[in-house]
This record gives C-alpha cells, sequence and structure tokens, in this order.
C-alpha cells in the first residue's frame, strides 16, 4: 500500500476511535431533561426524624461564577423528608455554604465564604433573616463554633503569610461584643514544617473546631490525617487521634466528634472522608482502638457524621449528594438527595453535633455495609461506575495499590469538572477521546515536521544543483 494511503487509512481509524469514544455523551447530552433531574428529593424514609434537618449544600464556584447546575444553598427537611425551606444568595459574592450549627436559642450559625473573604451570620429559620452578620478576611472557612457569651470560635485554614513564606493557618475566638480576637492558636507552634510536605497555602485545611467542656477544642488539621484535643488555657495537645500519612487510621477526615462511652472512654466519631467510609474510635488502656466503620463500599467523600440520641448517625455522603440516617448496623432509616455536594447536616433539637450512645455502649462494634438506600439519580445510578471498574479489574494484582488510588482521586475530583449531564463513563470515554485526539495531533504534526523537513531538503539539494551549473 503506498505510503499516502496507509497514512489515509490511520487518519480515518484515528476518526472512528475519536467518534465513537465522544457518542455516549453527545446521546447524554441530546437525551438530558433537566426535569429528570433528581435536586431535592426524598429517598429511603423508613422511620420518620423527630424533629427537621437542616443541610449546607457546598454548590461549585469557579472564579467567582456559580454553576447554576450545581447551587449553593442552606435546605430544611421535614420529619418525612418533605423540603420545608431553601435559602441562598449571593451577597457580596457568590457564595459557597460550608458550616451551619444550630445555636442555643434555635437560630443557626452559618459559614459561607464568598469572593475570597468568609461571611458569618445567624439565620432565623422562621423568618429567613440575618440576626447579624460578620465579614472576615479569612479563605474558606469551613467551620466555626459557637462558644457561648457572645464568643465563636473559628477554623481559620490557608492563612499563608506571604512575606514570610510560612503558614499561619490557625484556630481562633471572635468575640462580637468587643469585636476583637480574643484567643488564637497556631499550628506551626505545635508541628514541624516538615509535616504533609512542608509549609503551602493550603498547609492544614484545618475544617473543623468544636468545643469540649469549657477550655478544650477539638480541632480536624484534615490534611495532617489526624484529629486533636487542644487545651485552650496550656495551648497544648492533650490529645491525638491518627498521624500524618498514617491512612489505616484516617485519611483527610472531616468533622470529627467528641463523645464519651458510659465507662468514661474518650470515642471520636468521625467522616473518613478520603477512606471513603464513617469510623469511629475509642481510647481503651491508653491505645486508640477502632470500634466501628460504616460504608467503605457505598460511600463517596462522606464529610460529616453526628450520633443521634436514639443512637443512629446522621451522615452526609457529598459526592452521592444525599443525607441518611442509618442504624448501627448500617441500615437506611431516613435519606433525603440535595445536590450539589452536601457538607453538613444538623438534626434540630439535637444540638451542633453528637448527642448520642457510643457504638461500645450499644454493643454494636463491627464493619456494616449500608443498606436501603433508594439510590436516585441524583446518588449516580451506574451499577459499576468507572472508578469501582478499576477496583475491580486490578484487584489482586502487583498494582492494585496505585490503581486504587487513582480510582479515589478520579471518584473525587471528576464530579467537580463534569456537566451535570454527562456520567461517570461519559466523562472517561471523552477523556479518552481527548488522548486520541492528542496522539493523532502529535503523529500529523511530527509527520508534518518530516514532510516540511524532506521539502527543504529537496530545495536545498535543487538550489546547489543550479549553483553547480
Amino acid at each position: 500500500m503506498p505510503a499516502p494511503s496507509r497514512a489515509n487509512a490511520v487518519r480515518l481509524v484515528a476518526l472512528l476511535v475519536v467518534v465513537s469514544l465522544l457518542a455516549p455523551s453527545a446521546v447524554s447530552a441530546l437525551t438530558y431533561d433537566p426535569a429528570d433531574e433528581t435536586s431535592l428529593e426524598r429517598g429511603t424514609i423508613t422511620s420518620a426524624a423527630n424533629n427537621s434537618t437542616v443541610i449546607s449544600v457546598q454548590g461549585f464556584t469557579f472564579r467567582g461564577n456559580t454553576n447554576a447546575k450545581k447551587p449553593a444553598r442552606l435546605v430544611s427537611v421535614d420529619e418525612r423528608g418533605n423540603l420545608e425551606w431553601t435559602h441562598d444568595d449571593n451577597v457580596g459574592g457568590n457564595a459557597w455554604f460550608f458550616d451551619v450549627d444550630p445555636m442555643p436559642n434555635g437560630n443557626l450559625l452559618v459559614s459561607s465564604p464568598r469572593a475570597g473573604d468568609t461571611v458569618l451570620f445567624e439565620l432565623d429559620p422562621d423568618t429567613q433573616e440575618r440576626v447579624w452578620q460578620q465579614r472576615f478576611n479569612m479563605t474558606d472557612t469551613h467551620d466555626v463554633a459557637y462558644l457561648g457569651d457572645d464568643r465563636i470560635a473559628i477554623a481559620n485554614m490557608r492563612q499563608w503569610n506571604e512575606s514570610a513564606g510560612r503558614s499561619d493557618d490557625r484556630v481562633v475566638v471572635y468575640n462580637r461584643s468587643s469585636e476583637e480576637f480574643t484567643w488564637e492558636w497556631y499550628f506551626r507552634n505545635h508541628y514541624p514544617e516538615s509535616t504533609d510536605g512542608g509549609y503551602s497555602s493550603d498547609w492544614t485545611h484545618v475544617n473543623d473546631v468544636d468545643q469540649i467542656g469549657e477550655d478544650r477544642l477539638l480541632l480536624s488539621p484534615r490534611n495532617f490525617d489526624q484529629a486533636i484535643v487542644v487545651d485552650m488555657e496550656t495551648k497544648e495537645i492533650v490529645e491525638r487521634l491518627g498521624s500524618d500519612d498514617d491512612y489505616s487510621v484516617m485519611r483527610e477526615q472531616h468533622n470529627p466528634d467528641w463523645l464519651v462511652s458510659e465507662e468514661g472512654n474518650p470515642t471520636i466519631l468521625v467522616a473518613d472522608s478520603e477512606n471513603n467510609r464513617v469510623v469511629e474510635y475509642a481510647k481503651e488502656d491508653g491505645e486508640w482502638v477502632r470500634t466501628w466503620e460504616v460504608g467503605s463500599n457505598t460511600l463517596t467523600w462522606p464529610r460529616d457524621a453526628d450520633r443521634l440520641p436514639n443512637g443512629n448517625t446522621l451522615v452526609t455522603d457529598t459526592l452521592n449528594h444525599r443525607v441518611m440516617e442509618i442504624t448501627p448496623t448500617g441500615e437506611v432509616v431516613w435519606e433525603y438527595y440535595a445536590t450539589w455536594g452536601p457538607y453538613d447536616a444538623e438534626r434540630m433539637g439535637t444540638g451542633p453535633e453528637s448527642s448520642g450512645p457510643t457504638i461500645r455502649d450499644m454493643n454494636a462494634s463491627g464493619r456494616y455495609p449500608i443498606t436501603g438506600s433508594a439510590n436516585l439519580t441524583a446518588g449516580g445510578n451506574e451499577s459499576v461506575g468507572f472508578d469501582g471498574r478499576i477496583r475491580a479489574t486490578f484487584a489482586d494484582t502487583p498494582i492494585e495499590g496505585p490503581m486504587n488510588e487513582f480510582a479515589t482521586r478520579w471518584a473525587h475530583v471528576t464530579p467537580w469538572l463534569r456537566p451535570v449531564w454527562m456520567s461517570g463513563w461519559d466523562f472517561a470515554w471523552a477523556i479518552g477521546a481527548v488522548l486520541v485526539g492528542a496522539v493523532w495531533a502529535s503523529g500529523e504534526l511530527i509527520a508534518g515536521r518530516r514532510t516540511i523537513l524532506a521539502g527543504g531538503r529537496r530545495l536545498v539539494a535543487a538550489v546547489r544543483r543550479r549553483a553547480d551549473r
């Protein structure tokens, strides 16, 4: 076959491959009906909740532009999963919503980053009006805690000191009455600079601060893979669960809660986000022991877990876009779907964090799957997603570890990037088309370069022949 014919055949094959890989996305785009999209919808309800549930929905904003299909908002749902109200706004810039905490007076304390700052406000859920609001020069604040007497603890992440070339990530207490910071605690004073690979603009990613008693705070430096308790008077770390890069304990966790068993054992319930599970640890004989694990094959990036007074656990399953109340053995009894990317969920009347018994107290220690979910569209209806297929394909092979890592990265990153009408598999095929197209384009450039060089050499030879005549 002549060279031009071979080249054209290769081009035709490459074109067919690219078109075939893009076809599923094209079909999804043409057949997508927004009316079929699960945005706010009740899931499994086999047992009515004992009060309303308020959910903060993070949404997706990039460079000040909010994706209308991935909205940020607060959502209130009644005992049987009926929508009560939603609250959204873009006052002072497009908003994210992270922490939402019930206050003693029944109002809600909300942390809402926007336009590089953080707006804290107290929201009256009955009137949907703000009692007060305060804007801080703090980037991306995920969590705050009301300490009483107008004092608010703030987890100040991404506090990069450009002039000093260091992280000033910290936790502070702000007094609304005096309008000043009355207490501060810097991570760099208690961790070596080498932690998590060294200082960066997002060194700790401290995403949680909770009050324990009168003078202690539970903190969650996510990037350090640990939860710590700080004594506010001495400023010393007095308890620590996990250690940097020990993913067997926790991996980039969110929202740990402090419990104490009937026997007096300290207990931590935590959304172990990057391990796609919820776990509970009890400190027994001076050692932290894992007493409970749920959801490792079901959850996708959970970011909140609260133990309720009835012994069930309220779980925010972020990238399945749902909130679930599950029993100690993992059965879903209450479920609500809230796109896009719920962050925090609070059952009204139970306080801002966990208020129920430990797993040990309920004699329910163990590892359980999550069962009984409605698995609606908002949760991703694919029977086996692309990440699941990767894990299954490379299980028990020499490269199982790195492929599982790739699958985890894929599951946690691509949902933020792909359009809402595109499934995970559609997105995978589309990326395949881009890669094939890139190889094809590179081949054409190389072939074109060779043709140009060959033409140049012929031209030089012709010029020399003329010169020799």
